[in-house]
């Protein structure tokens, strides 16, 4: 919470969004994920809204916004099918229940687990992510285009549902709102800024409002190129970001110098490339070259640079930690900073 306020803490604290499979499990066994936050000594949790499944068989479920999921390796979910696919849709379609006594039983859990010691953040989403699930990505474009009304009347939906229970859950004691919501490829933001302005940041500042009013702070996170939008995020009143990918373009440095007296930052240990096929000297050398660029007068959240996924080695997991734990005690070492804070690990992954 010290680094969310971009103050400096004791050390860099440390978080991921997601730990999968076979990570969660192939560090200290089946402990869940609650008993590796607290064995591994993660500063917080992320916890999602519960949502009631139905077994379509065949390795497919339908959610409460009847959007059909598949099921892949680790339980890895994609989106398959779309529950509104016209005009009449939409106009019949109904959100699930924000209320719903059970929605926030993981919440309860965590806040009477962790309530005071780790972070209690909840995992939620603006107008974008849930709107291409209802829709589909390429309809939601084109309404873009042809039919902004479409557009606004799906995200007004999405945000209603989200910011009640944004707020049921801080009410109940969650701390920190993450929101999940990409918006980049690896080489460019998903579309224009015109429109990224127009379709989107309307909701992220809504969203953003939301958790203020509440006195909560918002983690804005999207992976990939940010750069022609990444103005437009942070003026949305964000705490922080995540997860400013290196192999996309995001050097945390740059991003420290040109807004770290206005955001906190979080990440961003390459998981594409060193978390997957490193070398534990790897590891160690993003850690110490991450603290060197971001963690320099606090505001800064040691994290990958997306999530721990099903390709992340678990042992180069505990090494990204243990070393954001050795090196990122604070007054930092000079030395290593000086050494570390022009190098740039990700070059070799680019060339």
């Amino acid at each position: 919470m010290t680094a969310l306020r971009r103050e400096q803490p004791d050390r860099v604290p440390v978080w991921e969004l997601i730990i999968n499979e076979p990570t969660l499990s192939g560090i200290y066994g089946n402990i869940g994920y609650f008993g590796l936050a607290e064995k591994l000594g993660l500063d917080a949790v992320t916890i999602f809204e519960n949502q009631k499944t139905e077994d379509l068989g065949n390795g497919h479920i339908k959610d409460e916004w009847g959007i059909v999921w598949g099921v892949g390796d680790y339980g890895l979910t994609y989106p398959v099918e779309c529950p509104i696919k016209s005009m009449s849709d939409l106009d019949t379609y109904r959100a699930p229940d924000p209320n719903a006594d059970w929605r926030l039983d993981r919440v309860k859990e965590a806040v009477t687990r962790f309530k005071g010691e780790k972070a209690i953040t909840l995992c939620c989403h603006e107008g974008f992510e849930f709107s291409h699930y209802l829709f589909g990505m390429d309809n939601l474009f084109m309404a873009y285009l042809e039919a902004p009304e479409i557009a606004h009347r799906l995200a007004r939906m999405v945000v209603d549902y989200k910011k009640a229970v944004l707020k049921r859950a801080i009410a109940e004691g969650v701390d920190v709102i993450v929101s999940g919501d990409d918006y980049a490829f690896k080489t460019a933001p998903l579309m224009s800024p015109g429109f990224f302005d127009e379709f989107c940041v309307p909701y992220i500042k809504e969203m953003v409002d939301a958790a203020h009013e509440c006195g909560a702070p918002f983690v804005k996170h999207t992976d990939g190129f940010l750069w022609p939008i990444i103005d437009s995020i942070v003026d949305c009143g964000i705490d922080a970001l995540d997860p400013i990918e290196p192999i996309a373009g995001m050097d945390i440095g740059k991003v420290k110098e040109k807004y770290g007296h206005r955001i906190a930052l979080v990440g961003n240990v390459d998981c594409t490339e060193v978390l997957t096929h490193g070398s534990r000297e790897d590891v160690v050398d993003a850690v110490k070259e991450t603290i060197a660029k971001a963690s320099v007068g606090g505001g800064h959240i040691m994290a990958s640079s997306n999530s721990i996924h099903p390709g992340v080695t678990p042992d180069n997991y505990r090494t990204m930690v243990e070393a954001a734990h050795e090196f990122g005690v604070y007054p930092l070492d000079a030395m290593m900073v000086e050494e570390y804070k022009t190098r740039n690990y990700i070059a070799k992954y680019l060339a």
